[in-house]
């Protein structure tokens, strides 16, 4: 059972690359802080643990199993990481920053002192063969190193515990981003492995000092738990930017493929189309829609009828549609009768004949002059170019247009007929 040590750096690595304009960009922000610092410990410690660098370091230095300690500060420091990250998640409000800087103050410390430990640990202890995979179990019964190994277990158990269970319980917490819970219940989930990590770890080197061999515990088990883990607290910090990034994509596009049918009864009002580019962004292909949209409807709105309006929408609701889809409905028959007129009038025809009996200019009074000179009053277009999508959508739905439009103009007919 083995997972290679690159599979978990890469995916670290990714989150990082995600992370990090905004950690630079926001540097003073504790929070991100402790993300990146997390991240970068993590990164650092597959890169360091894996056996091919631990003989590298060990061969470049050229003291046997120097790596040893140096791995394990890296896991010490991402220990303490992961307590950080969480003093900033919980305590990071204004009314408590005094407790954080305690508490921040308090891990660092803690686990600086653990750190230090280590590397006088190791000094002390006589290790002279090399040990590339199996060092935990092999110098075990070592004085001085068998310390060394408890207390980087036991700092990695305490951290990864307290973690684990804030992280579970944060989770579980109401009005969260579902991205967001996802998000925490893989970093749950990872840090509840790393458990499977120190268990292992430490029933391997339990059981070398009662005499019994259970190495492969360590060389096997425990490397696969850390790897799983790793890629699993690497993906707590993928999922919510990215499904925020790809939900906010889809919503954009949606948008736009919903404002489409609005968009080709449009051309007839605009004379072409709506500007495109190939290069252009999702958001600015949405900005260049809507914005054609909204400007052709301008144009109609000397063409829209406002009593055909409200009695598409008695129509409507008569016809049994809910209030809201009946203004929608009835907004769009207006519209289809406002792209009709304004085609009729703009196609060439005879010009009526002159009056029999014009009246003179003089005879004309200042106000019936004003009158003539004035430009037809415009319909309110206030719900269109508010309700662009609902409109557009509504479009789709021809049989249900005709119909309300059929009911409004009944009445109408019916009364031309009769007179």
């Amino acid at each position: 059972m083995y997972i290679s040590f690159w599979l978990p750096t890469v995916v670290l690595g990714a989150a990082l690359a995600i992370k990090l304009p905004s950690i630079l960009k926001l540097w003073r922000d504790p929070l991100l802080r402790a993300v990146g610092g997390l991240l970068v410990f993590a990164c650092a410690v597959f890169v360091f643990a894996a056996p091919k660098t631990i003989a590298w370091t060990n061969r470049v230095t050229g003291v046997p199993n120097i790596a040893a300690p140096w791995v394990y500060s890296l896991l010490t420091a991402l220990s303490a990481s992961w307590l950080l990250l969480i003093i900033a998640w919980r305590n990071g409000r204004t009314e408590r920053s005094a407790q954080t800087r305690r508490a921040t103050r308090w891990v660092v410390s803690v686990y600086a002192g653990v750190v230090v430990a280590l590397w006088v640990l190791f000094a002390l202890a006589d290790v002279p063969v090399e040990q590339i995979q199996d060092l935990d179990t092999y110098y075990a019964n070592t004085p001085f190193m068998r310390e060394e190994i408890l207390l980087y277990l036991l700092a990695h158990t305490v951290a990864c515990s307290v973690t684990a269970r804030l992280v579970w319980n944060w989770s579980r917490t109401d009005g969260l981003d579902a991205w967001l819970r996802w998000g925490l219940r893989f970093l749950g989930a990872g840090y509840v492995t790393n458990l499977l990590f120190s268990a292992a770890k430490l029933t391997a080197v339990a059981a070398r000092w009662t005499g019994h061999d259970l190495d492969w515990l360590n060389t096997s088990i425990a490397p696969s738990a850390a790897c799983v883990a790793a890629t699993l607290v690497a993906i707590g910090f993928i999922v919510p930017h990215a499904g925020q990034y790809l939900q906010e994509r889809w919503r954009i596009r949606r948008r736009h493929r919903s404002l489409k049918p609005l968009s080709r009864l449009m051309r007839t009002v605009a004379g072409g189309r709506e500007p495109f580019d190939l290069r252009a962004t999702p958001e600015l292909r949405l900005i260049r829609r809507e914005t054609f949209i909204r400007d052709a409807l301008l144009q109609l709105a000397r063409h829209l009828d406002d009593d055909l309006r409200a009695r598409s929408y008695e129509a409507a609701v008569a016809l049994g549609f809910e209030r809201g889809v009946a203004q929608t409905l009835a907004a769009a028959v207006t519209l289809l009768d406002a792209v009709e007129a304004r085609e009729q009038r703009s196609r060439p025809h005879a010009q009526p004949p002159a009056p029999e009996h014009p009246a003179s200019p003089a005879s004309a009074s200042p106000a019936s002059a004003a009158a003539s000179l004035s430009s037809p009053p415009r319909a309110d277009t206030t719900y269109l170019l508010r309700e662009i999508q609902a409109v557009s959508l509504v479009l789709r739905h021809p049989d249900d247009i005709q119909a309300v439009r059929a009911r409004a103009n009944a009445p109408a007919e019916s009364l031309s007929t009769h007179e």
